[in-house]
């Protein structure tokens, strides 16, 4: 059984955040504003989205 996807979308600049919240948003995998990528619904991932949830939106696939 395949597991859930999720997208993730950067809609807010990390300009200004902490070198932490900046290096979550690159390790997610978005580098631009507006970048869409791709993960599987982990907990890992999630932890990682709630982190930044400020600057990210979340649509289940």
């Amino acid at each position: 059984m395949a597991e859930k996807q999720i997208r993730v979308t950067l809609v807010k600049s990390p300009i200004g955040y902490t070198v932490r919240q900046k290096a979550t948003v690159h390790a997610l995998g978005l580098r631009k504003l507006n970048d869409s990528v791709t993960h599987n619904d982990t907990p890992p991932v999630r932890g990682m989205i709630n982190k930044v949830s400020h600057l990210v939106t979340v649509e289940e696939l």
